[in-house]
């Protein structure tokens, strides 16, 4: 390790904000990374007249357990059907026996209910149990947003790398370009696609994807700027080190300096992007597991605060980690920073 990154690290552990932040992301994100083994309709384990099932990831019938039964899919909230297999075996069920979809029954009152015993954070206007569906939302809107930042930095890395290396007309075509292509009206385009397709993950990708690249473009544009000037560079192209050689290896490393440091913000962005989409009725399909769409339904149902309450509470911690991330990232590469956070 150079001495350079032992500085970074020792700077980004300073900001104790800043890595408990980190901490308390990763552990969420990789809890609910297993989202179906966490909560879902299913069973996770069951052992029925001496076999064993595992029905968390394969689709039984119910002619594949009971020799009585239906050549019908299971359903494991059935009254009569679980009494009969939990008198010839037994079953493990995830800690919330509840999929994003799975409709709560016996409620005692109308949807959407408050939070019991049964249900932790209640249930929305459809019955449906509200920590599942967070516990999903969480996982397809950082995914999401994963995704987003890092295909988009990646194109809008290499686009600002070549204006910036050649300059001169490709540079000037590549601004004017980008000044028209900025100016779309991306909730009208995306509106009309709707209108024609139905959305779906990749298709929001796809959309959002050919707008957002250009979030790091103009910063990667300038370093290359600079740098394709610096003395090491002049010198390595004097001994015919080709372009792309010089723009990846010798100023490349030093763009992404600057670059990394936008990483963080631009993922709490593409989380919120996909969020005000749902709340909005332009993002997943309806139904689809989403932290905007629970925004909505405490909108729409003003009677019962605990879903906008969970919705703020979630989406809010959400973006307030990976803003202290990002500051704990932005302290790490401050050339300004001494070793342990001070100046």
């Amino acid at each position: 390790m150079t001495p350079m990154t032992q500085r970074r690290l020792a700077n980004f552990r300073a900001n104790r904000r800043g890595g408990w932040s980190l901490w308390i992301f990763a552990v969420l994100f990789l809890v609910t990374l297993f989202a179906e083994f966490l909560a879902n309709d299913r069973p996770l384990l069951a052992r029925v007249d001496d076999r064993w099932l595992v029905p968390v990831l394969v689709d039984y019938a119910e002619s594949d357990i009971l020799a009585d039964g239906l050549p019908t899919e299971v359903d494991w909230h059935d009254p009569e059907f679980m009494r009969e297999v939990t008198q010839r075996g037994w079953l493990l069920w995830p800690a919330i026996p509840y999929a994003y979809a799975t409709v709560v029954r016996d409620l005692g009152r109308p949807a959407p209910s408050p939070p019991s015993a049964k249900n932790l954070l209640g249930t929305d206007d459809q019955a449906r149990d509200v920590l599942a569906r967070v516990i999903y939302g969480f996982r397809i809107s950082v995914l999401f947003g994963f995704t987003l930042t890092i295909v988009a930095s990646a194109i809008g890395i290499a686009a600002g790398a070549v204006q910036g290396f050649y300059g001169g007309l490709t540079d000037l075509l590549f601004q004017r370009f980008i000044e028209i292509w900025s100016g779309m009206p991306q909730l009208f385009l995306l509106i009309i696609l709707a209108s024609v397709i139905e959305p779906s993950f990749w298709t929001l990708l796809i959309f959002l994807l050919v707008f957002s690249w250009m979030g790091l473009t103009g910063v990667v544009r300038a370093e290359f700027l600079r740098g394709r000037n610096l003395d090491y560079v002049r010198a390595a192209r004097a001994l015919g080190v080709s372009d792309t050689r010089l723009m990846v290896r010798h100023i490349l490393p030093n763009a992404m300096v600057a670059t990394l440091t936008f990483l963080p913000f631009i993922l709490s962005g593409s989380v919120t992007i996909l969020a005000s989409l749902d709340f909005l009725g332009f993002g997943l399909p309806p139904g689809s597991p989403s932290l905007g769409e629970l925004l909505s339904q405490g909108k729409n149902n003003l009677q019962a605060p605990w879903l906008a309450f969970t919705g703020f509470v979630v989406l809010g911690g959400v973006l307030t980690l990976l803003i202290f991330i990002g500051e704990a990232v932005r302290d790490a590469f401050d050339p300004r920073k001494l070793p342990g956070g001070g100046r």
